[in-house]
């Protein structure tokens, strides 16, 4: 069982940056993408980014396309989701996970496509 604790969320002003990072307890062979989700107060869960474990391509919801950057360090078993020119409908609570298949083409950006979730992480933007 894959565990993954999430950090780094706080309160920002607009235009501001945070970096989260996803530490996963273990690597697994059938391991093959790290997902960003975040669910603001009232609304759905909604995909946010995503990478590859292997090979680092990557994939973004258009919302924050040009300000979010995610990445993973593979040795560390971490994942990160820099976030820079932060606006206040970015607030919400962001959530790590992974989706654990043999099947790695596509992308996935389907909360059900993905087997393991972090706690979430809390992000305001507000001044």
């Amino acid at each position: 069982q894959v565990q993954l604790v999430e950090s780094g969320g706080g309160l920002v002003q607009p235009g501001g940056s945070l970096r989260l990072s996803c530490a996963a307890s273990e690597r697994t062979f059938s391991r093959c993408q790290l997902g960003w989700f975040r669910q603001a107060p009232g609304q759905e869960r909604e995909f946010v980014a995503a990478i590859k474990w292997n090979g680092g391509t990557t994939s973004y919801a258009d919302s924050v396309k040009g300000r979010f950057t995610v990445s993973r360090d593979n040795a560390q078993n971490t994942g990160y989701l820099q976030m820079n020119s932060l606006k206040p409908e970015d607030t919400a609570v962001y959530y790590c996970a992974v989706a654990q298949t043999l099947y790695c083409t596509p992308f996935y950006s389907k909360e059900n496509e993905y087997h393991y979730w972090g706690q979430g992480t809390q992000v305001t933007v507000s001044s």
